[in-house]
């Protein structure tokens, strides 16, 4: 995973990031944002996690907005998420979720999403 990503990125000068929350379980409820960080570089690598009895990931470099994100739950859970923001949706299917969802087509507007915990976003230092 690190010799995909620090060759995908050009530099071993990285940062790897996941969401992280400060309680095990916490319940379903309103989260405020507190902070928000856009990452140095849209250049990323995004790991994502499969669903196997030992550690698999699915890595692919993408170009995306991506975003360390600090909210706090109503009841205090902390929270440090991770947003990826795809800004050029022309070439997705249009038969993806988000689209229908959100009711819109691909290319017209960006499609943002917080990434969970067993993802990994790999992104160079600057």
């Amino acid at each position: 995973m690190v010799d995909f990503s620090t060759s995908s990125l050009g530099t071993r000068n990285v940062e790897a990031l996941s969401t992280t929350v400060d309680r095990e379980a916490p319940p379903k409820q309103v989260y405020s944002i507190s902070k928000v960080q856009k990452l140095p570089s849209s250049k990323l690598v995004v790991c994502h996690s499969e669903n196997y009895p030992y550690a698999v990931f699915y890595c692919h470099a993408t170009i995306s907005e991506a975003y360390k994100v600090s909210m706090v739950g109503k009841d205090g859970t902390k929270v440090e998420a991770v947003a990826a923001c795809h800004t050029d949706t022309a070439g997705f299917d249009p038969e993806h979720v988000a689209f229908k969802v959100l009711n819109v087509k691909p290319g017209t507007v960006p499609i943002c999403h917080f990434l969970p915990q067993s993802d990994i976003v790999w992104s160079p230092n600057k």
